[in-house]
């Protein structure tokens, strides 16, 4: 161990040390601040944040640690770490640009690639590296991809051999399926694996540990009669992934950190299709979904970006469907280089449903009914169960008689506003508890504000729309409609020459890469 520790970065030590404060461990100084008492007779326990010390004294601590449970714990820990840092770091080393702009280098495929004299295998080879490193650079990564590996039950893959001098670029997409336990966890019970040839490797139905709950079976597509006869385990499939990821391969999925929480294996290169894919309104917080990428148009490339729907609304998952569209949405990423903003789309709100507010974020024990102190109007309360179990909040539905008394009742809520991570307009409202105490829940409507529906609420009060004639509201309507014509146009105009200058950007890109290359090949 004091080898590893030797070479260990100043991060990679600080995050052991601090996992040792957590699980309060002691080597043969005691605890850490035990240790500095001694250790430093100027400072001592005064300064314990473990960054704020030299790679030197953290060092020295961990080497009071003798145990071989101990030893194992940090090294495996160390393993951890130290991949996913040597990842970060090899990625870096290849180019100063960022993701983004080595990505724009890269234009769509085509034959005429090949008579400019250089190998279009070399940009798939760059382009696959900077996916990972597009993963690994987003700002939600940090948060998804910390896993507690260091325990038992985990198992940190190896980055291969050859990494340093040639990291792998085999490409491997997994998706599973979770079902509720009775303790309120998920546990694994569906997986598949295939390869960029969407050839499955790996396919198996997993028999969790625990008592299961519930099989979300409309949301899974597993029952209970698909795990009669199933031994599988979780142990086995980690078997199955450690000889499936022995040469350094890059794990593909959407939302992938889900899928190896379910495995319990932690693999540092990783392509994350929920995050080398965005939105294009940078106000929208929300990632976009497997099916909603399969069908959705770019905003920088005149088609889909898969061209099908992935699964109809209410449809179960099916694990290998699941898997090989997240394998093509990553071959389809590097087939089009930088086109990875998509519009944000808001699916059709019934006209029933609009006369509901969504109110969430509710204390579990408070009754329901007390809603009627904040929100306004007449309606009625349809609490929602979760999918995901009881915690300690619940959501409900305020159902109002018709849409207009729904918008009323949310225009005269007190609250500040916010958009959620759909895009939706919601309110932040206090709420007294019968404890005194002061928490806050979210009012939200079930669509986007339009801008009729904008206009309508700054120039009519509730009662004249109610009373508005027949004639006046075909002529708003014509109005709206003229004037979000204009506004459509506008909008059209500008998403085109967005286009115009992204391929200026994405020629000029290809004009230095010919260059390069040239210079490289001697010609």
């Amino acid at each position: 161990m004091e080898e590893n520790l030797s070479t260990a970065s100043k991060d990679v030590l600080v995050q052991i040390v601090k996992l040792a404060q957590k699980n309060g461990m002691k080597g043969d100084k005691g605890d850490w601040k035990e240790f500095l008492k001694a250790f430093d007779t100027k400072f001592g326990s005064s300064m314990s944040d473990p960054a704020k010390r030299t790679p030197d004294v953290l060092r020295a601590f961990l080497l009071t640690f003798k145990e071989r449970e101990d030893i194992n714990f940090f090294a495996k820990t160390m393993k951890s770490h130290s991949n996913h840092e040597q990842v970060k770091q090899h990625l870096k080393s290849q180019d100063e640009e960022s993701p983004e702009q080595l990505l724009r280098m890269f234009p769509p495929y085509d034959p005429y690639t090949k008579s400019l004299g250089y190998h279009v295998l070399e940009f798939v080879v760059v382009a696959v590296q900077m996916l990972v490193r597009l993963t690994l650079e987003h700002p939600r990564y940090g948060m998804a991809y910390s896993f507690p590996s260091h325990e038992e039950d985990w198992f940190v893959s190896k980055l291969g051999k050859k990494f340093k001098m040639k990291p792998s670029n085999t490409l491997l997409a997994v998706d599973c399926e979770m079902v509720l336990c009775e303790d309120g966890t998920e546990a694994l019970v569906e997986i598949c694996v295939v390869d960029r040839d969407l050839q499955i490797k790996l396919h198996e139905f997993v028999k969790p540990e625990k008592q299961i709950a519930d099989y979300r079976t409309q949301i899974t597509g597993v029952s209970e009669k698909d795990l009669d006869g199933i031994t599988c385990s979780v142990k086995d499939i980690q078997k199955s992934m450690r000889r499936l990821l022995c040469r350094g391969e890059i794990l593909v999925g959407h939302s992938l950190s889900n899928d190896l929480k379910a495995m319990k294996v932690d693999h540092a290169k990783v392509i994350d299709t929920s995050f080398i894919y965005k939105y294009g309104d940078e106000s929208s917080r929300k990632r976009p979904s497997l099916n909603d990428l399969c069908k959705a148009r770019q905003y920088s490339f005149l088609e889909t970006v898969l061209g099908y729907e992935l699964r109809k609304k209410g449809a179960s998952h099916n694990c290998a469907d699941d898997a090989c569209a997240a394998m093509k949405l990553v071959l389809a990423k590097i087939e089009n280089g930088s086109n990875n903003v998509i519009p944000v789309t808001q699916p059709d709100v019934p006209e029933n449903e609009k006369g509901k507010l969504l109110v969430h974020r509710i204390p579990q024990g408070l009754p329901s009914e007390e809603l009627h102190q904040v929100i306004g109007g007449d309606f009625t309360i349809e609490t929602q169960v979760s999918k995901k179990g009881p915690g300690d909040k619940y959501s409900a539905f305020a159902i109002f008689n018709s849409p207009v008394e729904a918008l009323n009742a949310y225009v005269n809520l007190q609250g500040d506003e916010e958009k959620d991570s759909c895009g939706r307009p919601q309110k932040l409202v206090s709420l007294k508890l019968e404890s005194g105490l002061t928490t806050t829940i979210c009012v939200r409507k079930m669509s986007p504000d339009s801008s009729s529906e904008v206009s309508a609420k700054r120039s009519y009060p509730i009662e004249a729309l109610e009373g508005m004639s027949k004639r006046s509201k075909i002529d708003q309507n014509d109005e709206v409609s003229q004037g979000s014509s204009v506004v459509d146009l506008h909008n059209e105009i500008e998403r085109l020459k967005k286009l115009v200058t992204e391929r200026d950007e994405e020629i000029s890109s290809l004009h230095r890469i010919v260059a390069a290359l040239t210079r490289k090949q001697g010609l």
